[in-house]
């Protein structure tokens, strides 16, 4: 299977899933925009991974390279390919299919409980989460308003729509279970001036007390990732 992702900003790297990717023996790619690399060719690739970042998916005018990725999407979302998005990426995805993409009031940051929807406890693809998992957060929009296409597959008190699914190969997360350690720590870095306006009652060094959930974002991560290529059947790497 040949896996492409698409990365904003230095910090938000695809983490864990490229363990997964590299432990399966994938083919891994990627277009980097904060480095202005190139966009591949759609045959070039089967999974396509959308990361994070602290843009805004209507900031076209600051990040001109938007108006490209949202095409680029949308075209990989027509052709048939498997599309992943997490956080930005998740809305960059709500926002190409038609839905809307609004500020959520203030920053959710850090580790708190998503609840799974009885569609996703349904699904041979989410069925074995916990019906609450808690994950780590990091966003300041949300996908208010989705397509009557898409599924809602999670939500949180704070956030009517955590996770949804679109046509059955397209997955928009608004949170980060492929974080790392080092990926929290470089996102406070490099994100730190969100921290006050969360007013979230964590601090960075509260959200690194905890390595076990860490690991069992990475667990969830995982079975999601395996339960999901063996739902799409054989893949040529």
């Amino acid at each position: 299977m040949r896996l492409h992702y698409l990365q904003h900003v230095s910090s938000e790297t695809p983490g864990s899933i490229l363990l997964w990717a590299e432990q399966h023996g994938h083919t891994i790619t990627h277009t980097l925009f904060h480095e202005d690399e190139v966009l591949p060719d759609l045959g070039a690739f089967d999974w396509l991974v959308i990361m994070g970042g602290p843009m805004n998916v209507y900031e076209e005018d600051r990040y001109p390279w938007l108006v490209q990725e949202k095409r680029f999407i949308g075209e990989a979302i027509a052709t048939g390919k498997l599309v992943l998005g997490f956080c930005l990426g998740g809305q960059l995805i709500a926002d190409v299919i038609g839905g809307k993409v609004t500020s959520n009031g203030r920053p959710e940051l850090g580790w708190s409980s998503v609840h799974w929807t009885k569609e996703a406890r349904s699904s041979p693809l989410f069925s074995f989460f916990p019906e609450s998992a808690v994950v780590f957060q990091w966003h300041s929009d949300e996908f208010s308003v989705l397509p009557p296409e898409a599924e809602v597959l999670a939500w949180s008190d704070r956030c009517a729509h955590q996770a949804f699914a679109f046509r059955e190969r397209v997955f928009g997360f608004q949170f980060h279970m492929e974080n790392t350690a080092d990926m929290i720590r470089n996102m406070a870095v490099e994100c730190g001036d969100e921290l006050d306006a969360a007013a979230c009652g964590q601090s960075p060094a509260e959200w690194l007390e905890h390595p076990e959930r860490i690991a069992q974002n990475h667990e969830w991560m995982s079975g999601f990732l395996d339960r999901l290529e063996r739902s799409q059947g054989h893949w040529d790497s």
